[in-house]
This record gives structure tokens, sequence and C-alpha cells, in this order.
């Protein structure tokens, strides 16, 4: 079966996450929107639909007759299916959890540079961004990053759960990689606290179908138009 990715056709975003599963599990996939306009306007047509279980928003991905919505919800399916979860219903659960905090950390770093809305551009809520970067590199990138920290430490393997990689290693792969590229300063001082962390993310990224994707034209950089953004004034 071919799946077909549907995202925003110029940023990592939270597509990125599903991007890194598809390519670790070196399954036939098609970033739709990314091949022509007709795919952005295909993507737009489904998340209009009134019948059958439309998505809200993408990612969602097309898997024969089931359309998936929602970050962790597609990984939870991947995973399965793509030995990148456990085989227990335990397990599965557990990667899962695992997954939705990473996705509250990802909403919690896109509201550093919106913290009042996304309709709004950052140049009209500059004042409110550094107020909350300020929170969020003091108390809250530290309280996450140090959490992961901690189950690596404790986990008796290499990855988060233990000595087989899931999901959510790669989702942390991306995590630091977006930390670094947004708040260089910030994530320089934190990473002296979270080695363990560190050393899952050079795992990853060693990783030989993750090495050839990321050094391929397939993996969009960092910009200022998606989730991780690098503004000097709110990395102190």
């Amino acid at each position: 079966m071919r799946y077909e990715l549907y995202y925003w056709p110029t940023i990592q975003g939270r597509g990125e996450y599903v991007r890194l599963a598809l390519e670790e599990a070196g399954v036939d996939y098609v970033d739709v929107a990314r091949r022509n306009k007709a795919g952005v306007r295909a993507m737009m047509q489904m998340m209009a639909a009134n019948k059958g279980a439309p998505p809200f928003a993408p990612p969602f991905l097309k898997a024969g007759s089931l359309v998936i919505g929602q970050t962790a919800n597609i990984l939870l399916y991947l995973g399965a299916r793509h030995g990148l979860a456990p085989k227990t219903e335990a397990g599965r659960l557990w990667v899962h959890q695992l997954q939705l905090t990473i996705a509250d950390f990802v909403q919690e770093v896109h509201d550093t540079h919106h913290p009042i809305g996304t309709s709004l551009y950052y140049e009209d809520q500059r004042g409110p961004a550094k107020l909350r970067s300020a929170e969020f590199r003091k108390e809250r990138a530290p309280k996450y990053l140090g959490y992961f920290e901690r189950l690596i430490g404790g986990s008796g393997g290499p990855f988060v759960t233990g000595r087989k990689l899931t999901y959510a290693d790669l989702s942390l792969f991306q995590i630091v990689e977006g930390m670094r590229y947004a708040f260089p300063k910030s994530m320089a001082k934190i990473e002296r606290k979270t080695p363990g962390l560190i050393e899952l993310h050079d795992r990853v990224a060693a990783r030989p179908n993750i090495n050839a994707y990321l050094e391929s034209p397939r993996r969009i950089a960092f910009n200022e138009d998606g989730i991780f953004r690098r503004y000097k004034a709110l990395d102190k």
C-alpha cells in the first residue's frame, strides 16, 4: 500500500514527525501537497468535506480507505504496523502517551512566537512573545526535556522505552533539532543537563534511513513559517 501524506508543502511543522516515521519504516509514500498545486487543492477539499470523517487540519494520512488525522493518532497507526511501537497494548499506550506529551511541548514552542493568536503576525505580538519565551526558556523547556532525560536514563536501553526504537524516539530527535534551530543559546545550556537525550538524538540521526532522509531534498529546511522559528529577541 502506498501512503498519502497531506501536509503543507514548505514547512516541517507537525507533519515532520510523520515523515520521520515513514522514512524510518522505509515504506512507500507520497507527500501529496509537495508535488504540485493540485495536491494542495486536494488537501483543502478533503478538509472541507461534510461527509464521512473529514480531518480538521493537516497533517493527515490516507491509508487505503482510511483517512487518519492528528499527528499522534497517525503515529499510533503507523507504529503498530511498521515495528515502531511495542507489541503489547500497555507498551503501545505508553508510547502514545509520550507522543501526546511531545505534542504538548510542540504547542508551547509555537506559542513562544504566537502567544496571542495564529491569525496575527509575529510582528503584531512581539511584546507578549518576549514574555512567553522567557518563561518557556526558564521553566517549560527544561521541565519537558528534563522529563525525557529521566525516562531515557531509567529505560534500561538506548531509547526512551528501552532497547527498541519507537516513533517517540524519532519525535525526540526532531525536538532537539528544532530547539537547536529556534533557541540555540538556551538549548546549549539545556544540553549540558540532558546528555542522554542528546545521545539519543545522535543515535537516531545515524540510522541509515534517517541519515539518507536528512541528506535528501525530501527534508525541508527549518524556516520562519514553521513551528520552530529563530527570532534572536526570543532567545536570550
